[in-house]
């Protein structure tokens, strides 16, 4: 299944019950009334995701623009600590072991880097509304300006809705 066959915009995102690194549980209606940016990055403390997690971090004008940030990989709760502990992350990171729910929301296929072809973890973006339904999706996102773009696609959808 790809991801764009998987989840469109303006449809409802699909529920989830993720735990953090001290295995308190994420659902959906936890953020119900507000934006949440739900980011999925194959690995704890790598370069690309540790600059990922920094520019979700370092960017305020997401959480003063009313959005929730939750990051999710299948990294355990104890690599999760250690990895938000070293960044100073100011947002959970929730985990799928067993990818289930990185199956299910499209974010888990085919991959090829520089000629291997693979399946695992796509790096991928899922905006979610106050009201549950998905905004906008990024596929295999790549990270620099990442966190500008959601910023801006935010916005525009807030000046939308009016």
């Amino acid at each position: 299944m790809t991801q764009e066959a998987a989840l469109q915009a303006g449809q409802p995102f699909p529920d989830f019950a993720l735990p953090d690194a001290d295995n308190h549980l994420h659902r959906l209606a936890d953020y119900r009334g507000r934006y949440l940016v739900l980011y999925v990055y194959p690995k704890d403390d790598t370069p690309g995701c540790t600059k990922e997690a920094c520019d979700f971090r370092d960017h305020a004008e997401l959480r003063a623009e009313g959005a929730a940030i939750l990051g999710l990989s299948r990294d355990d709760a104890e690599s999760h600590a250690g990895f938000a502990q070293k960044f100073s992350l100011n947002f959970p990171l929730v985990s799928d072991p067993d990818a289930t729910f990185i199956r299910t929301i499209g974010a888990w296929g085919t991959k090829n880097l520089y000629g291997k072809v693979s399946e695992g973890l796509k790096r991928s973006t899922f905006l979610i509304a106050p009201d549950g339904t998905l905004v906008k999706v990024w596929s295999n996102v790549k990270v620099d300006g990442h966190a500008d773009a959601v910023l801006r696609e935010l916005r525009e959808h807030k000046a939308r809705r009016g």
